[in-house]
C-alpha cells in the first residue's frame, strides 16, 4: 500500500517536473522566435531615425569598424529605436545572431550599404562667394501634392544664394552611373549605385559636369553636375517652379528585388559633421 502511494507520488513529481521543463522550453522558444522583429527592423531602418547625439555614440563605440557600426544600428532598430545603451544592444545582438541570424544579417547588409560608401558631402562651395551655404532638415515622408498626394522620399539641400548653376554638386561615393537625364518630377537627374549596393539620386540639376554615359564609373568627391530647379513638368529643361536646390534620395532593393526608399537625413548630417559642418 505504502509502495502504491509513493509511485503515485513519483509519477505526479515525475509529470509536475516535465511540465515545467516543457513551460520553459516553450518559454524560451518564445523568446527566441521574438527576439528579433524583421519587420520592425526593416520599418525602422527605412525611417532612420537616427539623432546626431545617437550616431555620435555610435560611432565611437564602433571606433571605425562598419560591422560593428551597422550592428549596434540593426539592433537599435530592431528595438523600434529605444535602445541605446551600447551593453544592452551588443547582449542582444549575441543572442540574435545565435536564433534570428538570417534575419539579423539581411537588415543589416542594407544598413551597410546605406553607410559603407559614405565619402563627400554633395554640396560643394561656390568659387569666390566663400559665404554662401547650405541648409537642410529631416523631411523625410513630408506632404508633397505635385503629381499626387504622395510623401518626399529624400531630404532637401535648400541654397542660400537662388541662383541655379553655381554650387557644384559631387558624387558622395563611388559607383556607376545607372540613371541620367529628365524626369517629370525629378527634373534633371543622375542615378548613381554605390559599391555596396545602395542607390543615390540627384535631382533638379541646372546642368551636368559633362555628357556623363550610362555604366562609367565615377569616384566619391567626383563633380555630377550643378544645383538647379529643374523639374516639375513634363516639358525638358522646365525651371522656376521652386527654389534652387538639391534633392538627394537614396533606395534600396529588398529581398525579393523590389525597390524602396530610405531616409537619406542621418547620412547627409554625418557627412555634413565629418566636413565640420561647412562646405568644402
Amino acid at each position: 500500500m505504502k509502495l502504491n502511494r509513493i509511485s503515485v507520488l513519483l509519477i505526479f513529481f515525475t509529470v509536475v517536473f516535465c511540465n515545467v521543463l516543457l513551460q520553459d522550453a516553450i518559454r524560451d522558444r518564445a523568446q527566441q522566435i521574438n527576439c528579433f522583429s524583421y519587420e520592425t527592423a526593416y520599418d525602422t531602418m527605412r525611417n532612420h531615425p537616427l539623432s546626431e547625439e545617437t550616431m555620435m555614440l555610435f560611432l565611437d563605440a564602433a571606433k571605425g569598424d562598419v560591422t560593428r557600426y551597422s550592428e549596434l544600428l540593426t539592433m537599435y532598430f530592431a528595438t523600434g529605436a529605444i535602445v541605446t545603451e551600447i551593453e544592452l544592444l551588443e547582449k542582444d545582438i549575441v543572442y540574435v545572431k545565435k536564433y534570428r541570424l538570417k534575419d539579423f544579417s539581411s537588415i543589416q547588409k542594407q544598413v551597410i550599404a546605406l553607410w559603407k560608401d559614405l565619402e563627400k558631402f554633395p554640396v560643394g562651395k561656390i568659387k569666390n562667394a566663400p559665404e554662401a551655404t547650405v541648409s537642410f532638415e529631416n523631411s523625410w515622408m513630408q506632404s508633397r501634392t505635385f503629381g499626387g498626394d504622395r510623401g518626399h522620399e529624400g531630404t532637401d539641400i535648400m541654397a542660400s544664394v537662388n541662383e541655379r548653376g553655381i554650387y557644384p554638386i559631387y558624387s558622395m561615393t563611388d559607383g556607376v552611373i545607372e540613371n541620367i537625364g529628365w524626369l517629370r518630377l525629378g527634373g534633371y537627374r543622375i542615378g548613381v549605385r554605390s559599391s555596396s549596393g545602395a542607390y543615390f539620386y540627384y535631382a533638379h540639376l541646372a546642368e551636368y559636369a559633362k555628357d556623363f554615359e550610362i555604366g562609367e564609373s565615377v569616384a566619391a568627391g567626383e563633380l555630377l553636375g550643378f544645383m538647379g530647379d529643374t523639374g516639375y513638368s513634363d516639358v525638358e529643361g522646365t525651371t522656376g517652379n521652386f527654389a534652387v536646390h538639391l534633392h538627394l534620395g537614396i533606395y534600396l532593393y529588398d529581398e525579393n528585388g523590389c525597390e524602396f526608399s530610405v531616409n537619406s537625413y542621418p547620412m547627409l548630417q554625418y557627412l555634413w559633421m565629418k566636413q565640420g559642418k561647412q562646405l568644402q
